[in-house]
């Protein structure tokens, strides 16, 4: 599904990550973990075509993302963002509507279907008595919930996601991987930038790690996460146990005193 051979991307010239391969098959559920600054949300944006490569390439479902027209590459890849800068004021469901725009044709307008996809995704992100607010008068974790159905309503065969639980709280952060994982056993590849350790160990099958804009560690979930690894990528001392329902690895901060 996606494929990265040493890429280099960044700011003004400036490469943040630096010569990255990676690939992601098709139907994984894939976490980006990493200390602040180490590129999670850059390798994001690569991927989504909104940061330009310095070198290197990237290709989603067998195209290269340069190559493709924006249109074509929004049917085949949805983004939701951590930041939503100059996002226009518009009401909730005209917003997640939006994200049946790459299925228009010219001089077209929104379909039947289309509405009801719009109607469906807000169902199951849990914003559909949201959709006449404006999105000014939303707060943080209800606008991630609108935009994630914006993202759901694209229906595209990859999801891309840079800290979607970040405003959400306990209960809605739980809903929102519960649905993700519905919709990965339904056959979306997901990939998402996550700091909660915990919640990407209790939920990804995969993890990548990157530190200083390189790829530090890569592997399945139950095998990299370890109290060594983490400890080694994060800088402080981490112990990892498993949790007591599930079984999956867990990391427990280890006081320094």
């Amino acid at each position: 599904m996606i494929e990265i051979r040493d890429l280099s991307t960044g700011y003004k010239g400036l490469p943040v990550l630096r010569g990255i391969s990676l690939t992601v098959r098709e139907g994984e559920f894939t976490g980006i973990l990493g200390p602040n600054g180490s590129g999670k949300t850059t390798l994001i944006r690569a991927l989504s075509g909104v940061l330009p490569c310095i070198s290197g390439s990237i290709r989603i479902a067998d195209h290269d993302i340069k190559t493709l027209p924006a249109k074509v590459r929004a049917r085949q890849c949805a983004t939701v963002a951590q930041k939503n800068p100059g996002l226009s004021e518009v009401r909730a469901q005209s917003l997640v509507l939006m994200g049946r725009y790459p299925y228009i044709s010219f001089l077209g307008g929104y379909s039947r279907f289309d509405h009801l996809r719009a109607r469906e995704a807000m169902q199951e992100t849990n914003c559909l008595h949201l959709g006449q607010r404006s999105t000014e008068a939303l707060s943080g974790g209800e606008l991630q919930r609108v935009i994630t159905a914006k993202a759901l309503a694209q229906d595209t065969r990859l999801l891309l996601l840079d800290e979607a639980a970040s405003n959400l709280d306990v209960a809605r952060t739980m809903d929102l991987y519960e649905l993700l994982k519905a919709k990965n056993s339904a056959g979306l590849t997901i990939l998402t930038v996550a700091h909660d350790l915990n919640l990407a160990a209790l939920y990804c099958q995969r993890l990548v790690f990157l530190k200083n804009g390189s790829v530090a560690a890569d592997g399945p979930t139950r095998e990299i996460f370890t109290a060594q690894t983490l400890s080694e990528i994060y800088e402080t001392p981490l112990a990892v146990a498993a949790h007591p329902l599930t079984g999956a690895p867990q990391a427990y901060l280890v006081p320094r005193a």
